[in-house]
């Protein structure tokens, strides 16, 4: 199945694609109203305009450092995830979004890295958990205390999906790395996910062994939880060579079931055309088929 990612309502219902992600609220805070033809996408803790609008909004880490495009390992600004009114506000979105169509993508779920977050609420609500665990509050139980709190948002936001809940991951499938940095506990998570989506970004394309070594490692992470899991392409620059993506295309295939296209509805569908040509072409007919 292949499927596109887009902010364009026009480009949900092209017929070159079997599923179609519309942008409702993205990282850099820009909202749109969902739609009834496509899987409403929602950005939950990325969220530049609403950090910047209020910066307590906003993770840090034990040096103090926020969590935003100051940072150079940081495209986009981030939100706590303990904050309740901003969760309340995103499981709003989630229900509109439901509303409309009864599946749903959550996009930047989870905390921003390692470090984040040990803002006041964050250390009062961690010390709390400790104690009624009975826990001594090292790290281990502090990683096991964010996860519980993504888990817990997930579990909520499913619990509004009436159909399809699809969770964006970050493209790192070495054990331990996706709920160390993000507290994403996929074990946990897969009781509530229909299906995981990896991106899996490049604006060329040019060689695929690295997209081929990812993907085969989240296969490995994936499979004994019985949850499929699609790979999303990136489709935007124009100097992009459509060989180059249906090469990558072919690759991400293999390992996942399912196939999206990042932001340039045009260039997918280029693609797609070409490569179901040429599988077309590729057909050999008896000489009496035709008779």
């Amino acid at each position: 199945m292949y499927g596109v990612v887009t902010r364009n309502p026009d480009e949900v219902e092209w017929p070159d694609f079997d599923r179609a992600f519309y942008e409702v609220k993205d990282v850099t805070g820009r909202a749109a109203e969902p739609l009834p033809e496509a899987v409403n996408m929602v950005s939950c803790f990325g969220d530049t305009a609403a950090a910047n609008s209020n910066p307590e909004l906003v993770p840090v880490d034990g040096e103090g450092e926020r969590a935003t495009r100051d940072q150079r390992y940081f495209d986009w600004a981030y939100i706590c995830p303990t904050n309740e009114d901003y969760r309340s506000g995103l499981l709003e979105i989630v229900a509109d979004c439901a509303a409309e169509n009864p599946d749903v993508r959550l996009d930047d779920v989870g905390f921003p890295r390692d470090g984040y977050c040990r803002c006041d609420r964050c250390e009062r609500l961690f010390a709390e958990w400790a104690d009624a665990e009975g826990r001594d509050g090292d790290d281990d139980d502090w990683y096991e205390w964010r996860a519980e709190v993504i888990t817990e948002f997930v579990a909520e936001a499913a619990d509004r999906i009436p159909g399809r809940t699809y969770l964006t991951l970050y493209p790192d499938p070495y054990p331990g790395h996706l709920y160390r940095r993000a507290g994403l506990d996929i074990e946990a998570l897969a009781e509530y996910v229909d299906e995981f989506v990896v991106p899996l970004y490049d604006i060329h394309y040019g060689t695929t062994y690295w997209l081929e070594t990812i993907a085969k490692g989240f296969r490995s992470l994936l499979d004994p939880l019985d949850v499929p899991f699609a790979i999303e392409l990136y489709a935007v620059d124009a100097e992009m060579e459509l060989d180059d993506l249906i090469h990558a295309t072919e690759v991400a295939e293999s390992y996942a079931e399912n196939v999206f296209f990042g932001y340039d509805a045009s260039n997918a569908a280029a693609a797609l055309r070409r490569k179901r040509a040429d599988q077309q072409d590729g057909v050999t007919h008896r000489p009496d088929d035709d008779e």
